[in-house]
């Protein structure tokens, strides 16, 4: 087959329609099949030519053409699309490395294998411009809801057909045991686009949070307005659902707006999600308090919130404590997946139980040191004392408000307070010395004798190992392991060293062992601090 002027306009027309059915640019089309025409001429002329082909866009006319690059002597590998300098000077004035020399060559004819190739070429190269389509289209649209046709199932995944595209819906992404046939109708959250070798990859979810989210924004005109938002979503998928709302309007309630006259918003919601039972619950920028309004239905006695550890502890009475919890512990774990943190629930009786029992403790405490009977150690504990420390180095007028505690019996107890210390410190002292602390640890500023013996027992002896520890080494820290938060205890912590001062001590000694410059640290914090300005004002 000879490309003559009688089908040149056919090459266009045929790209044209080829683009048109694909709905891909046309002129994807004609570089492809420039491509395969490129292709078919070096199986006549030589595979090592380096021969192009060019479509006129306007008149369909193929041009072909063999193209020489100048290159050094020494590099000259290709003498068919190579030449030297001394070479191109036959055809080229002044020829320099790098140089390309063009010429005219007749067009071939294309025999039943060569165009069967061309062929190939083009339909390869019109399925990864789809491909690429797809990918771009679907990829803008990750994050949204699609409707689609169901077209089969392959071992529990649903492959539905979403248009100009196929996706799935893996079996651990439906929600419960639901089961489609062919044809169905189905909603779905698009969570993932990828683009792999055999073409964009789609996957759906129905188990998402943020296909409820979605939901929610279709039917409530108010979050798609962006007067209402939503915060936070946690599911428990065909089961049980909380969603926390804010209004920005202070005239509109977010928990109303969202439940709709009678119910008629989140029904359609709870309807498309197979029945899953929604809870809506105002967000609230107190966590404690939010806490309290995401674990309704249950009433909340108190809320001790750990921020350090991102945990917190909720007291409810014991008539609560089922509903609480919920069934399989399911309410308080979405209260949990809300907030963003970790849960402990004990009843008020249980509450009541460990405070009875840390109040015996200090008393036991400052009986043994202080030498003090039972009824004026409880004295103590009831003002709030909760350690030597506070008792020892007190105001002497917090002592005098305990009752019948006057000048002489307050510095009596600030006396053996003092002197107990101060024993203990030496005891600590001499252990570490006994297992070899250096002096220059014993001296550093900020470690009291019973932080240096605890550094001591785990091998911290001078001054240059302080130095190498990292901040959470000593202060403690979580790390998450599988997707739970593990306690990491530190050498300090139980002196309530928190981060930012074991980070400080250990700038600290790096200084005082010249290993840091701190004129160098000092315009690296200033560095720091423009960036961050800078972000804020951007």
């Amino acid at each position: 087959m000879a490309i003559t002027s009688a089908n040149q306009l056919e090459l266009l027309q045929t790209a044209e329609a080829v683009a048109r059915e694909k709905m891909i640019d046309p002129g994807l089309v004609v570089e492809a099949m420039e491509e395969s025409l490129a292709r078919a001429a070096k199986s006549r002329y030589g595979a090592e030519m380096d021969i192009r082909v060019s479509i006129d866009r306007k008149t369909g006319k193929a041009t072909f053409t063999r193209v020489r690059t100048v290159v050094d002597e020494e590099e000259l590998e290709n003498y068919q699309a190579e030449m030297t300098v001394e070479t191109a000077k036959q055809y080229m004035a002044d020829p320099q490395i790098g140089d390309t020399f063009v010429e005219e060559v007749p067009p071939v004819e294309l025999g039943r294998i060569a165009a069967q190739s061309a062929k190939q070429v083009i339909l390869q190269k019109v399925r990864e411009a789809e491909r690429d389509r797809q990918f771009e289209e679907f990829q803008d649209r990750a994050g949204t809801i699609i409707n689609g046709a169901v077209k089969r199932e392959e071992y529990g995944n649903v492959i539905v057909d979403v248009g100009r595209g196929e996706a799935m819906l893996r079996r651990n992404e439906k929600i419960g045991r639901e089961s489609y046939r062919p044809g169905d109708r189905v909603r779905c959250f698009i969570k993932d686009v990828r683009r792999e070798t055999r073409g964009p990859q789609i996957f759906l979810s129905r188990t998402a949070p943020e296909f409820m989210a979605e939901l929610f924004k279709m039917e409530v005109p108010e979050i798609y307005d962006g007067i209402i938002e939503i915060k936070a979503v946690a599911r428990d998928p065909g089961s049980r659902a909380k969603i926390a709302v804010i209004s920005h309007d202070g005239g509109i309630d977010p928990v109303g707006a969202c439940v709709g006259m009678r119910g008629s918003r989140v029904q359609a919601v709870v309807n498309e999600l197979q029945g899953e039972k929604i809870d809506i619950i105002p967000w609230n920028e107190d966590t404690p308090t939010f806490l309290v309004n995401a674990l309704q239905p249950a009433e909340v006695s108190k809320v001790v919130l750990d921020e350090e550890a991102e945990r917190i502890e909720v007291v409810v009475p014991d008539e609560q404590l089922s509903l609480a919890i919920g069934r399989r512990g399911q309410n308080v774990r979405l209260a949990s997946q809300l907030t963003g943190l970790d849960i402990d629930i004990m009843t008020e009786s249980e509450e009541s139980e460990r405070r009875q029992k840390e109040f015996e403790q200090r008393t036991k405490l400052f009986m043994e040191t202080l030498d003090l009977d039972e009824f004026f150690a409880q004295l103590l504990v009831s003002e709030g004392f909760t350690n030597l420390e506070e008792v020892a180095y007190v105001e002497i007028d917090e002592l005098l408000v305990i009752d019948g505690v006057d000048e002489d019996t307050a510095n009596e107890l600030q006396t053996r307070a003092r002197e107990f210390l101060e024993a203990q410190a030496r005891k600590a002292m001499e252990r570490a010395q006994e297992l070899g602390v250096q002096q220059n640890l014993i001296d550093f500023e900020g470690l009291t004798p019973q932080m240096i013996e605890a550094l001591a027992e785990d091998g911290v002896l001078s001054l240059e190992d302080f130095a190498t520890c990292a901040d959470w080494e000593l202060a403690g820290g979580w790390t998450t392991v599988d997707g739970q938060r593990v306690k990491d205890d530190g050498l300090l912590e139980k002196f309530d060293v928190d981060l930012e001062e074991a980070q400080n001590m250990v700038m600290t000694a790096r200084i005082l062992l010249g290993w840091v410059d701190p004129a160098e640290l000092e315009a690296a914090e200033e560095e720091d601090g423009e960036d961050a300005a800078t972000e804020e004002e951007v």
